[in-house]
């Protein structure tokens, strides 16, 4: 007697994807702790872009100043990021997931991506699909089985690294409910911070909040999400439509602190002609821009503004230097960033309101 197949999302994550792409240029660093970013000069100002198991169990993290892990792991092996290379690995890996039985594939990144299938033998299949990754690109993953995108993606933090977990609406609250809210996909520390101002503190006081309170605090749109959220539920079919970018994006760190208008000002307008370069290939009109300003030491403000529908580079330029007047005077700055806003193809329909999309 056959088993029924039904419906399964799997989560599929590489493991220290970055950093194992290296090991895999460079055998010799297996073992050894590996921090990966900017030009691979500690001394500059960087960030870490991924960092090995190895090197995570000194504390260091993505994100981290690259100073700061080099001085936690002073036998730290520090290498440039080679986006290129990523790129290519990443390509691999995804051909191995689409070229799986029955699978749809909706991409998330370089590193992971979402497959739905119908199987009678979901854990059989994600085995199936580690070692289809494995021998085309030699690199792990893990796999998390769900019967939504959410229980999916949550799932795959319980089966790292290399392993494979299950999570549906069965067992949802035996093991996320005593969890605290920002071990969700979605909420970082600002939304639960907000949450817990109302006492929301665990994943299952989330499942069972106050639909009312979620909407004063979040509306109407995202008040329900979270709710939603709490509860694992969610979409429940893997979209494998191509995505389409709301806007493009470029920002630069400054080695040495701008703090001369003049100088602000070439920051501004070279960051503006890479993001139009990227603009170009889209062939959509920008409607916005926000320009971010990370003052010394380590202040982030954004700078916003809609503007007319506009493919003029010029236009764009002069926008973005008006942002650039409202940067506070006299304030040291180490990072420059500006981010174009498209119009999406069904933004003409009447009555359509444009998203905003930030950093």
């Amino acid at each position: 007697m056959s088993l029924q197949r039904e419906y399964w999302v799997l989560h599929v994550d590489l493991d220290q994807f970055i950093a194992a792409v290296e090991v895999l240029r460079h055998p010799e660093l297996a073992g050894k702790p590996l921090i990966v970013g900017g030009r691979g000069d500690p001394t500059e100002r960087a960030v870490v872009s991924t960092a090995s198991y190895e090197a995570r169990e000194f504390g260091v993290g993505s994100g981290m100043p690259l100073r700061i892990a080099a001085r936690k792991v002073p036998d730290a092996v520090i290498l440039p990021v080679d986006a290129e290379a990523y790129t290519a690995a990443s390509a691999q890996v995804m051909a191995a997931l689409r070229a799986q039985p029955g699978a749809t594939v909706q991409v998330l990144g370089w590193d992971e991506a979402f497959i739905g299938v119908e199987t009678d033998d979901p854990e059989a299949y994600a085995r199936q699909v580690q070692r289809a990754v494995l021998d085309r690109t030699g690199l792990h993953c893990s796999v998390g089985i769900g019967d939504t995108l959410v229980r999916a993606k949550v799932a795959t933090g319980f089966g790292k690294p290399r392993g494979v977990f299950r999570l549906t609406a069965g067992n949802w609250l035996e093991v996320m409910g005593e969890r605290p809210t920002i071990d969700l996909w979605g909420v970082g520390s600002r939304i639960a911070g907000r949450l817990a101002a109302h006492g929301v503190v665990t994943v299952a006081e989330l499942a069972t909040a106050d639909p009312g309170m979620l909407v004063a605090e979040f509306g109407p749109k995202m008040g329900p999400w979270y709710g939603l959220l709490g509860r694992g539920e969610g979409a429940r079919v893997v979209d494998d439509t191509p995505w389409v970018a709301r806007g493009h994006s470029r920002e630069t760190t400054f080695q040495q602190d701008l703090t001369e208008p003049a100088q602000i000002e070439d920051a501004v307008r070279e960051l503006a002609a890479r993001v139009l370069e990227d603009v170009a290939a889209e062939g959509r009109p920008v409607i916005g821009l926000t320009l971010k300003v990370r003052y010394a030491p380590f202040i982030t403000k954004t700078i916003q503004r809609k503007i007319a529908s506009t493919g003029d580079p010029s236009v764009v330029v002069a926008a973005a230097l008006s942002l650039a007047e409202r940067i506070e005077p006299g304030r040291p700055i180490r990072l420059l960033g500006l981010r174009a806003e498209m119009s999406m193809p069904d933004d003409a329909r009447e009555g359509h309101t444009p998203t905003r999309s930030g950093w």
